[in-house]
């Protein structure tokens, strides 16, 4: 199968003209017979970065932070409207899938003003198929997104394989990962900020558990992208200009590099995968398979959307 991985930016907090960008890269890959395109973490329509590196993001009553979580409100994906629209018909169009990172909000019913941190995948037809919601924001993300849910913890059927995905810190959650190599995964697409060092360490580790191929997607921001009102923490630890600096990757099902890391350079990258190496691998490893122990370990996924919120 073919692959297209995004190392790019959104539009930062422009939902239009983001998925304006995307449709446009969803129809230039497609002259290439891509399978797959993937994008990074909230790429619809930003990671909120300046959580880990700008100062007073916690301040309580803070205007200017205030100000920038409505606009991340405002520029987020309602499931229930029209707005994945324009890039389903494209999918359709090109007979594309597509993973799709985004921030989320819930506008009506119970939960209403609430932003998640979620996954889209998309079938070729361009239908949703999967809809995950990050089961636990990490550390200050907490002051943007809420609790998500096991309702997502799910892999679809292609014509290439089962294909599954988690978002960043999920990947050191032992039992989100046992639930998703339960779903018997032949490609994972892990999404990232930007996936330094210890993100590669959390994907390679993952192809190795669970005898999949491993697609790690970083995005890349640059400082002049920051909004407005925000200033860089003296103690941010930059090295560059670049905010998030990439380090997309692909490893395979013994844990080999695929394709290293690639940071700080905005590339629209194609790759072929032989997705039919991983069951080779199965015989002395099948961590679902003869290499769990039900007698010994219970283990049960609630995929129930949380507390009856809308899916």
């Amino acid at each position: 199968m073919k692959v297209a991985i995004v190392q790019d930016g959104p539009v930062y907090n422009d939902l239009s003209k983001t998925i304006e960008k995307t449709c446009d890269l969803i129809s230039t890959v497609a002259a290439q017979k891509v399978d797959l395109i993937v994008f990074g973490e909230s790429w619809l329509s930003g990671y909120p970065i300046w959580l880990d590196i700008c100062d007073d993001v916690n301040l309580w009553d803070h205007p200017p932070i205030k100000k920038l979580w409505a606009d991340t409100y405002h520029n987020s994906i309602d499931i229930h409207s029209n707005s994945l629209k324009p890039i389903q018909q494209q999918l359709a169009q090109h007979n594309m899938h597509a993973v799709i990172g985004a921030n989320e909000k819930v506008e009506t019913g119970k939960g209403n003003h609430t932003l998640y941190n979620a996954i889209f995948t998309f079938n070729n037809k361009g239908e949703v198929v999967n809809h995950h919601r990050k089961l636990m924001p990490t550390y200050t993300e907490k002051l943007v997104h809420g609790l998500g849910d096991g309702h997502g913890l799910n892999s679809i059927n292609t014509s290439f394989g089962k294909l599954g995905s988690l978002i960043c810190w999920e990947h050191w959650m032992p039992l989100a990962r046992q639930a998703m190599h339960d779903a018997g995964e032949d490609l994972h697409i892990a999404l990232w900020p930007f996936a330094k060092d210890i993100h590669q360490l959390a994907s390679r580790h993952y192809a190795i558990e669970g005898r999949c191929h491993v697609i790690a997607v970083g995005q890349m921001m640059h400082r002049s992208e920051l909004p407005e009102g925000l200033t860089i923490s003296e103690n941010a630890g930059l090295t560059s200009d670049w905010l998030l600096r990439g380090g997309s990757s692909i490893y395979g099902p013994q844990g080999e590099t695929i394709m290293a890391p690639l940071y700080e350079e905005k590339q629209l990258i194609i790759q072929e995968l032989d997705l039919s190496k991983n069951t080779a691998e199965r015989m002395n490893l099948a961590t679902s398979g003869h290499y769990q122990r039900y007698d010994v370990f219970g283990f049960e996924v609630d995929r129930r959307r949380f507390k009856g919120l809308k899916a």
